[in-house]
């Protein structure tokens, strides 16, 4: 008896203990109820109960949930059916609220984000629709803060995954948006040749200005080293007519110092025209006072025959 006694006396400290102490997990908190009432918030780690009078109504997590919103059909403002998916992303911060404040939080954000969605969109063309995803997540978010605010959750991000419109109207902007691409190719395309084109004419207009500068170049070295050698060759006949006339000043002047007198320069005078005469030319001119020396010249010429005479 004595066994057994302490058998069943260890079982209710085992489950007095089980009833009585709690492990709560961080980022978790637990709502306890005394008797039916509110009593406390069961924080992480150990928390002590008081059995059979103290009980945990429930758990939640203060991390940051994501609840998926099923696709809801939406007409737009140009009554056009559009199928749109979100998902939300919440955080509970009011564990008290959010358990006594709504029955079912998540269920309420995502009937509160189907409502404000359709509002949202029945306002809204198609273009607007599927280019507009950014207000739409803005405009849900500030509805869902507005309700949510008394249930104890934050609104983190709302986020529209996909906007599906009808196939026709799919396939109507496949079309659209497959012309739009084959003008725009044909745009760059139109472009491109037209930049070739400027390119290559700004290259040839480029290449001609530099051969004409390069022409125009050649041409002034060219008049440069005509006139250079044309002035090297007048100083070069300027120093021989110079060097002659010294050449002939010097044998003049030789010629006198040798004591030739005025008879002897006229007789060489005459040798020298007798050699011209001699030679192709028809006609020879002869200067006037050559003439009036030739009457000497025929003394001279009988004064050397007196005197081979005599001899």
């Amino acid at each position: 008896m004595g066994i057994v006694v302490t058998l069943i006396v260890l079982a209710i400290v085992v489950v007095f203990a089980a009833l009585s102490i709690k492990i709560v997990p961080q980022q978790r908190v637990g709502v306890v109820e005394r008797l039916g009432k509110f009593n406390r918030l069961l924080t992480p780690g150990v928390n002590v109960l008081v059995p059979i009078i103290d009980h945990v109504r429930t758990y939640h997590d203060l991390r940051i949930q994501q609840a998926n919103v099923p696709p809801q059909t939406v007409i737009t403002k140009d009554n056009v059916q559009v199928q749109i998916d979100t998902i939300i992303f919440y955080q509970v911060t009011g564990p008290e609220q959010a358990t006594y404040g709504i029955s079912d939080y998540v269920y309420g954000v995502r009937n509160i984000t189907t409502a404000t969605m359709r509002q949202i969109i029945g306002k809204m063309e198609l273009d607007e629709t599927l280019s507009g995803r950014e207000k739409i997540s803005t405009d849900i978010r500030v509805a869902l803060d507005e309700a949510t605010e008394k249930w104890g959750v934050r609104i983190e991000r709302v986020e529209v995954i996909d906007i599906q419109p009808p196939a026709d109207i799919q396939e109507a902007m496949d079309k659209q948006m497959k012309a739009e691409r084959s003008k725009r190719a044909i745009v760059l395309e139109a472009e491109a040749a037209k930049q070739d084109m400027i390119l290559r004419a700004e290259g040839d207009k480029q290449s001609k200005i530099l051969k004409a500068e390069g022409d125009k170049e050649a041409r002034i070295r060219e008049a440069e080293g005509l006139r250079q050698a044309q002035e090297l060759e007048a100083l070069g006949q300027a120093k021989a007519i110079q060097a002659v006339a010294e050449a002939e000043k010097q044998r003049i002047e030789l010629l006198r110092a040798a004591g030739l007198d005025e008879h002897v320069l006229t007789y060489r005078s005459l040798e020298t025209l007798t050699d011209i005469a001699n030679g192709a030319a028809n006609k020879v001119f002869l200067p006037t006072k050559a003439l009036e020396t030739l009457g000497s010249i025929g003394a001279i010429g009988e004064m050397l025959g007196a005197g081979k005479k005599k001899e």
